[in-house]
């Protein structure tokens, strides 16, 4: 088993698109991988135990790989909390409009 912990990077902590994310990487390993943040553990192939974490911003997490792969998916992971994707933190992504839709008076 290999274990690591990483701090939530996003303004808006571990909500639904970071932990989607999370979830297609961890689905790509054979390896068992949960996240745990105090007494609470989530499967890291399940969002909803993901977001069930409520972890926030700068919020430490241990992920704990165990299986073939572990040590790739340790790295991987702790990858995806180093770089987060434009727009994980709350702001807008270049490119997307998130202005409100306007009405014609």
């Amino acid at each position: 088993m290999r274990r690591t912990t990483v701090r939530v990077p996003w303004a808006h902590g571990l909500h639904f698109r970071p932990a989607a994310r999370l979830v297609r990487l961890a689905r790509r390993f054979r390896s068992t991988i949960t996240l745990r943040l105090g007494q609470a553990t989530a499967d890291l192939t399940s969002i909803l135990s993901i977001v069930g974490l409520c972890a926030m911003m700068g919020a430490p997490l241990d992920v704990e790989a165990r299986g073939e792969d572990e040590d790739l998916a340790i790295r991987e992971i702790t990858q995806a909390f180093a770089e987060p994707d434009a727009g994980e933190d709350g702001t807008a992504t270049p490119g997307v409009d998130v202005s409100p839709p306007t009405h014609p008076s």
